[in-house]
Formats: C-alpha cells, structure tokens, sequence
C-alpha cells in the first residue's frame, strides 16, 4: 500500500500581535501564547458540550460539519506506530479499528518474536477493511524488528517505526506510539478537535532527572542485547563491569509512552546534530534505554527542551514501592480512568470487559467496525463508516472537554513552565 497524503493543517491560532505581547519577557511570551490557544480550545468545547452530549451526534448533518469547518482551524494528522508480539495480532487490530481516522497514518509492526504468518494474516485482515484499502494509510512493516524492553532492541524498533512514517508521508505532525495492550480513552475526533489548537512543537513526554535506584540497577550497567545483531530471540547479557555517568549531559528518565511533534521526530532520525547520535551509542548498552533515550535528548536540546509538557496522556495505575510496577486496568478503573482527561489507558487484558465498555459509553463503535467520527456519514444499524463526508468534518464528544481540561492544567504557568525538563524531584 502508498501512504495516504492527508492534508497539511494551518498554524494554530498564532496571537501574533506583537503589541499585546511586548511587555512580557520573551519566553513568557511563548508560554502566555500556549496558555491561551488552550483555554480558547476549552472555551469552544464547553460552548459546544451541551449540543454533543449523545453519541448519535457522531452523525451529524453535513450544514453542521460545514459550520464547525468554517470557525475552527483544520484538523493536525498523527502518526501512530502500534506494536505487539506473538499473539498481539488481534489485539492490533481492535486497536486500530478504535483510533482509525482517514487523516492519520498507521503502522503496525509484529516483532520477530511473532512468526510471519501472524503478519501475514494481519495484513489479509487490514486489507479486508473497506476503509483501509480506500484511504490506503495503513501499513504492516513487513522488515520486522526484536523488541526487548530489557534492553536497547525495543528502542530501535521504536526508531525504526518512526524513521519509516517520515519516509510514508510529510503530511503528519505528532508520532505516538502504541502498544497492543494500551486504548484509546477519547475518539479521534475529540483528539484531532484539541490538538488542533495547540502548536505544533509541544512534545508530551513524562520525565524527571531524579534516578534514584536506577542509578545503581541500570544505568551503571553495560548490557548486550542480541535482538540488534541476532536472528533468534535471546535475552540480554550483563557485562561484569560497570560505568560511571557521564558529566557532557544530564540523564533523564521516565515513561516510554510519548507524544512527539514531526520537527523532533525529524531531529533524531534526519537531523544533522551530533547529540541525538552520541546519545543513541551510549544508550545502546544500557538496560530499558527505551524509558531513558528520548527523554535525555529532548530535555538537553536547547532548541526542544523549552517545548516539553511533562505528561504521556496516559492513565496508568502503578503499584510499588517504588511504583514502577505497572497495574492492569480493569472495570473498577472505570471512574478514575474516563474523568482522568487522559487520551488513552495502559495497560488492559486482552478482550476485557472494560474495553467493551470504553466502546459502548465513548467511542460508539461496534463489535469489528471502526469507530465512527464526522467524516462518517451513514445512517441506520449500518456501518456508518461505509458512507464517508470530509475528513476535516470533526464532531467531538463530552470527552474532549476533559481531555482540553487537562492539557490547560498540564500548560499553566506553575506546572507547564517549572517541571519543564526539570533537574530534581520524582516522577
């Protein structure tokens, strides 16, 4: 299949009158600007929440969508890169069929611990979806990847995967990246409609420079995973000696889960600095370099470090001590987890009953069907996928106004601006 070639978005609204802004400091200047691009994002979703509160509005008449199309900027894209192993074909696909929309683009990977005919047989089912095949932006990467989260092998397949969605198309502007057990906790309207409003360079990635016990459990060690060099699956290997930190660059940790903008994507894959290079070789040999790489180029990059939201959008619940231990979500989640404001949940039992829910009470979308949004347009019991309007037609749901609410938490002064990369404290 070729990429789809979604249509590029506009700059989000820019307050660009010099004037209003020239008694603030220069980068307060930024902040105030993201500050209020999301408060107007919330303004219009609580304007429009009374009007959206029942999940037939998903299929609204097309004199509303052209309304909505004429006073609000045009959607972002998104490039999703989800993952799974051996058995996680399934589950890939339920998810896909929950986060579909035309404008975005997809790429699945199975890694090498799952034979090929799972690939294959992914792939059959992906070309069986109507949709799919019509929009022709969704990709099973056929060169698959081991993928150790013991060592650096899942990191690679990580920059693998986006290294690939550069190259399918130029029309996308964040990369998130999925794993087979995590769902969406939003649709994609509510997700497209929000993020429409936000600039293009913020990067949602939770991180800390407080290492605490990984300083001596990881980060010190030196390890060998096979995965990059090896054709069969093996465990990584500890070498007896260990390493001191470096004192170039400050290390930061946290969650492997990220939402990251296209120029940052393009900075590590395409970019002619050296640090993101010099980083990936001394992450090459330390164990779980996936929840330690991104976050440590992003945070010592002066041109990218002022641009960090520190939160994934994800709900997670951890148990510990020291709560690193990552909980399954089940259906006594359900209130903490909906009124949360997250994008998605991490992680779910395969074919659990609150995934049911989530697909009932906020996607609307039925068993094998994709989740409808604006661009569908049919009606009755039908697939109302299978009749499409204007992919830029966006009906957003009670939902987007939590998840608005929680990025204008996430972008006030006193948690946006000082636990931006910041140098002490915990996750």
């Amino acid at each position: 299949m070729q990429a789809s070639s979604p249509s590029s978005s506009p700059n989000p609204p820019s307050f660009s009158s010099s004037y209003f802004f020239s008694f603030l400091p220069t980068e307060s200047r930024h902040l105030y600007c993201l500050l209020i691009t999301a408060l107007f994002s919330l303004l219009l979703l609580v304007t429009f929440s009374p009007s959206l509160s029942s999940p037939s509005t998903l299929r609204s008449s097309s004199s509303a969508s052209s309304a909505d199309l004429s006073s609000s900027p045009l959607p972002p894209s998104f490039a999703y890169l989800l993952s799974g192993s051996d058995g996680d074909a399934g589950r890939l696909l339920r998810l896909l069929l929950a986060i579909y929309h035309p404008k975005n683009l997809y790429l699945l990977h199975l890694d090498l611990a799952a034979p090929q005919d799972q690939r294959d047989r992914l792939a059959r089912q992906l070309h069986a979806v109507p949709a799919f095949r019509s929009t022709r932006n969704v990709h099973v990467l056929g060169s698959a990847d081991f993928a150790n989260t013991r060592g650096s092998s899942n990191l690679a397949a990580t920059l693998h995967g986006a290294a690939v969605l550069l190259r399918l198309s130029r029309d996308w502007d964040w990369f998130i990246n999925l794993a087979a057990d995590d769902y969406p906790l939003v649709t994609q309207d509510d997700l497209l409609h929000v993020f429409s409003y936000l600039p293009k360079d913020l990067n949602f990635m939770q991180h800390s420079s407080y290492i605490g016990w990984k300083e001596a459990r990881r980060l010190k060690h030196i390890i060998v995973d096979p995965g990059l060099y090896l054709s069969s699956k093996s465990d990584v290997f500890y070498a007896t000696q260990k390493r001191d930190l470096p004192n170039a660059y400050r290390i930061f940790t946290g969650s492997s889960s990220t939402i990251l903008s296209r120029k940052f994507v393009e900075y590590i894959i395409l970019g002619t600095d050296n640090l993101p290079r010099a980083l990936l070789m001394y992450y090459a040999n330390m164990p779980s370099s996936h929840m330690n790489y991104l976050h440590t180029v992003l945070c010592n990059s002066p041109e990218f470090n002022t641009t960090v939201v520190n939160h994934h959008l994800r709900y997670i619940r951890l148990v510990g001590p020291p709560k690193q231990n990552q909980n399954f979500l089940n259906p006594e989640d359900w209130s903490n987890m909906t009124h949360s404001g997250a994008a998605f949940g991490s992680s779910f039992f395969r074919d659990d009953q609150v995934l049911d829910q989530i697909d009932n009470q906020v996607l609307n979308r039925g068993p094998q069907k994709v989740a409808p949004g604006g661009w569908c347009l049919g009606r009755g019991s039908a697939d109302p996928c299978k009749v499409w309007g204007t992919t830029n037609a966006l009906v957003p749901g009670p939902a987007a106004t939590g998840l608005a609410r929680k990025i204008v938490q996430l972008l006030t002064d006193d948690s946006f601006k000082s636990r931006r990369c910041t140098w002490d404290g915990s996750l």
